[in-house]
């Protein structure tokens, strides 16, 4: 149990955010126990320290919880990829702090990347939007930056975002899957020479006739 809901036993009221925060945190440990069907709202006021009337104070239902916890983490998603981004004017820079963006967020807490990547609730309008939203705010961030910077139009500008942002996160929900062999700093450099150089550029051919 988390300092939070112990204080809450305690009998310590929390200011309404941080409430939420808490509400959050403990949802998201059931649901990765559980999944979401498995998972009841009794068990998460139960982890979060406190009773059923306090949760639905703040959460309708499970889906409304749900759906806050997905649009969370997207918000940190979509703030990764700014900052790194914003991280330097150096365009060959900029290109392996973005895939790194992808990597640390597929890197972190497993059940973050798992809902805003394999959700199983797409069927859900609210679910899918927020998984969209993960996409397109990334693409739009990047977008931005390569028009600025580049002189492209914006539809070959867009084009590339959405190249990078499919590269940068499949190639690191596979590396998790086989990261043992690779480290991440080797992951992502090599996710950015073929992001910034191409295969042909960045990978010319070792045996030629």
């Amino acid at each position: 149990m988390t300092e939070m809901a112990r204080l809450q036993q305690r009998g310590v009221r929390l200011p309404r955010t941080e409430r939420r925060a808490q509400l959050l945190a403990a949802a998201q440990r059931v649901f990765a126990a559980n999944g979401y069907h498995a998972a009841a709202m009794d068990e998460i006021a139960e982890e979060a320290g406190v009773s059923k009337p306090v949760l639905y104070q703040h959460f309708p239902g499970k889906l409304d919880l749900y759906i806050a916890l997905l649009e969370s983490h997207v918000d940190e998603l979509v703030r990764r990829v700014k900052e790194a981004l914003e991280s330097t004017t150096d365009n060959k820079q900029r290109v392996p702090a973005t895939v790194g963006a992808f990597f640390d967020f597929v890197n972190g807490d497993a059940g973050a990347f798992r809902m805003v990547f394999e959700s199983d609730l797409r069927g859900e309008p609210a679910v899918q939007e927020a998984v969209d939203r993960a996409t397109s705010a990334s693409v739009d961030a990047i977008t931005d930056t390569i028009t600025a910077d580049a002189g492209l139009d914006e539809d070959k500008a867009r084009l590339l975002a959405v190249g990078l942002v499919g590269l940068s996160q499949v190639s690191a929900r596979f590396w998790l899957a086989h990261h043992q062999s690779m480290s991440r700093e080797e992951a992502v450099a090599l996710t950015a020479n073929l992001a910034w150089r191409g295969i042909g550029g960045g990978f010319p051919l070792q045996h030629q006739d």
